[in-house]
C-alpha cells in the first residue's frame, strides 16, 4: 500500500488483457489489481493471475481480500427500450471501449432517462409508451453520443488486437495533437473537432506508426495465408 500511495499503473501485453489493459492502483485502505477484457470469466480469472504475477515484487506479502471478475458491458443492447421498460448505465452497455470509462455516462443516462419520463408523461399526468422512451430518451442519447461509442470501437479493434498494433498506439500517444484532442475528447463525452489539415496528418501517422510496430504487415501475411 506504501509503495502505491501516489501511484497507479498500467499493464499491457496478452498475458494480462488481450483486447484491454491491467491496472495497480490504491483504493482508500487497499490496492487494486485487475484486468479489463471482454472475454470469459474463466479467462479473466487466468488473465488476473498474469497481472498479480507480474506486480509480485510490488505487492508481495500483501493479504488477498477479495477476488471477483464480472465481463465489462461495453457493446451498447441493440434493445434498451421494451414496453414501459429502459434501460441505464451499465445495464445498457454504456462503457466505452478503449478507456472502460462507464460512471459518467451511467449517471447521465439515468438522468437523461428519468428527464425524458418527466416530458413524456407531463410531469406525471399521462401513462408512457415504449415510443415515449425512444423518443425522449434513446433518440436523444444516440444523437449525442453513439458515434462517440463507435469510434472507440474503432480505435480500439485497430489499436488492441496485438502487442505490435499497442505498441503503435503508445508512440502516437507521444504526438501533441493526439494528447489535446483524446484531453478534450474525454474532459467533454464527445469527439473533439480538429482541424482538418491536422487529422490528415494524424491518419499519416498512424499508418507510419503501425508499418513500422509492423502490425500492418503481420495482418496482410495472415490474410494471404
Amino acid at each position: 500500500m506504501k509503495y502505491y500511495e501516489n501511484l497507479a499503473e498500467m499493464y499491457i501485453g496478452d498475458d494480462v488483457s488481450p483486447d484491454f489493459y491491467a491496472w495497480v492502483f490504491p483504493k482508500c485502505d487497499h490496492v487494486a489489481v485487475g484486468t479489463g477484457t471482454v472475454r470469459s470469466k474463466h479467462d479473466i480469472k487466468l488473465y488476473q493471475r498474469a497481472i498479480r504475477e507480474r506486480a509480485m515484487s510490488k505487492i508481495n506479502g500483501g493479504k488477498v481480500i477479495k477476488v471477483e471478475a464480472h465481463p465489462i458491458p461495453e457493446h451498447p443492447r441493440p434493445i434498451r427500450v421494451r414496453g414501459r421498460v429502459a434501460l441505464v448505465g451499465d445495464a445498457a452497455g454504456y462503457v466505452t471501449k478503449c478507456s472502460g470509462e462507464g460512471i459518467y455516462f451511467a449517471a447521465k443516462s439515468g438522468r437523461m432517462c428519468g428527464n425524458g419520463v418527466v416530458r413524456a408523461s407531463e410531469g406525471g399526468e399521462k401513462m408512457i409508451s415504449e415510443c415515449d422512451l425512444k423518443r425522449e430518451y434513446l433518440k436523444e442519447w444516440d444523437a449525442k453520443y453513439i458515434n462517440t461509442f463507435r469510434f472507440l470501437d474503432l480505435l480500439q479493434k485497430v489499436f488492441y488486437g496485438s502487442n505490435a498494433s499497442r505498441e503503435a498506439l503508445v508512440e502516437l500517444c507521444g504526438d501533441e495533437y493526439v494528447q489535446r484532442m483524446t484531453f478534450d475528447s474525454y474532459l467533454y463525452k464527445k469527439l473533439a473537432r480538429g482541424r482538418m489539415c491536422d487529422d490528415v496528418k494524424l491518419f499519416m501517422n498512424t499508418i507510419g506508426s503501425l508499418i513500422r510496430c509492423n502490425d500492418v504487415g503481420t495482418r496482410m501475411k495472415g490474410l494471404i495465408l
